[in-house]
């Protein structure tokens, strides 16, 4: 578990890491450089959820051994799936990463929500849902193991 007392903004107790795949941990289907490494970092302190449409059918071999469960959504609303996974984990005991339009119910409700402007950018909705924009998954991932950025970021 990561725990963290932000004051003005939350006292939290992550034992829940759920990403989007596509656009977030991936471009084109294809795991970014670097994620495997942080997923394995942060897999010591929570359990990582993945949860994906997996549009272009990588998913699943793209993350082959690392420490994760894969939710594939079927069917829609995409959102209203995302967010009920969350909410079977504990949504307050969630910290969810994302960048599009059906992420934005799960960075909402999640303890903690991030979302990432990468190459595939991200949805205005969902942003305004989210505590924070990060440019990339590397730097969304490693405020997990440095929480102080947290810290300095979110209080008020």
């Amino acid at each position: 578990m990561i725990s963290l007392d932000i004051p003005g903004f939350a006292k939290l107790e992550i034992e829940h890491l759920v990403l989007d795949y596509n656009g977030t941990l991936a471009l084109d289907g294809n795991l970014l450089p670097g994620v495997g490494k942080l997923i394995m970092e942060l897999s010591d302190d929570v359990q990582i959820h993945v949860l994906t449409a997996d549009t272009l059918g990588q998913c699943e071999e793209e993350l082959t051994g690392l420490p994760v469960t894969i939710h594939i959504i079927e069917g829609s609303p995409e959102d209203k799936a995302k967010l009920d996974y969350v909410d079977s984990l504990g949504a307050i005991k969630c910290a969810c990463i994302g960048n599009g339009r059906n992420d934005m119910l799960m960075l909402k409700n999640a303890a903690l929500g991030i979302i990432i402007s990468g190459a595939e950018c991200m949805s205005m909705k969902a942003a305004r849902a989210a505590d924070l924009v990060a440019s990339d998954i590397s730097h969304a991932l490693s405020i997990f193991t440095h929480p102080v950025r947290l810290l300095t970021t979110l209080r008020n």
